[in-house]
């Protein structure tokens, strides 16, 4: 990439937090509750959207309308609750077993290599701005106590700030809004291909980061500039495109 950035702009679920293993057992548990179906993969790729988005994805293809505000705030509430009680979950300890990681019950864990990240971005002089598509209260109160001192409320914008999720490019265009820079002086970090779209629509080059189960090729055919494997491998890519 050629000019350093002024900003980075960061996704936060599956990004900054391991989470998205949380969110596909909430999403497929509430949908099942309430007569929908959704699967691991679809999840994924819909990440990103708000919890309305989704939601209505999946009503429209299951009931062919919309869900209605009751059942949007009913359905959203039930996975809110199975978000929770997957992080206590013996499905959870495994899976934080098998990958070697410390499991903290009730809490998404840190993506390895994300404080990393922050770090070396805030190092550099660089704005770090959150991006998110999540309203998740437990994931957002985590943020000052695992990344203390990075953001702040006016550098964030959540599912409650826009009115068009991911993939419209209002969240990150808000982003930049949100951080004074154009386009050209910012790079998003992102994990999903919704996410991907939102910030090229933007105009904003974008560093895609596969930590989930979808192959490379979807993350650059929704656009990514570059794809990486890890949070680790961006930390170890900023060392080298932009040196102190």
């Amino acid at each position: 990439m050629a000019d350093s950035p002024t900003a980075f702009l960061f996704d936060m679920d599956g990004v900054l937090f391991d989470s998205m293993p949380g969110h596909a057992f909430a999403w497929l548990r509430a949908m099942q509750h309430y007569g929908l179906t959704m699967s691991r993969e679809e999840v994924y790729m819909n990440e990103g959207r708000t919890g309305a988005g989704t939601i209505n994805a999946v009503a429209q293809r299951t009931w062919g309308r919309d869900a209605t505000e009751e059942e949007i705030h009913a359905i959203y509430r039930t996975k809110s609750e199975e978000f929770n009680r997957y992080f206590q979950s013996e499905e959870y300890m495994q899976r934080c077993a098998e990958a070697g990681t410390t499991a903290v019950l009730g809490e998404a864990p840190v993506m390895p290599g994300a404080a990393a990240v922050l770090d070396k971005v805030r190092e550099r002089g660089m704005q770090r701005i959150l991006v998110t598509g999540s309203g998740q209260a437990s994931l957002l109160d985590n943020l000052n106590r695992h990344f203390p001192g990075h953001f702040t409320r006016d550098h964030m914008v959540t599912a409650y700030d826009v009115r068009r999720g991911k993939p419209d490019p209002e969240p990150y265009l808000m982003g930049l809004q949100k951080a004074g820079v154009s386009a050209d002086q910012a790079i998003v970090v992102e994990n999903a291909p919704l996410g991907i779209r939102a910030a090229q629509a933007a105009g904003i080059r974008t560093i895609a980061v596969n930590t989930g189960p979808l192959p490379d090729s979807v993350l650059s055919d929704a656009g990514a500039n570059i794809v990486l494997p890890s949070m680790q491998a961006l930390a170890e890519y900023i060392d080298t495109e932009f040196p102190l």
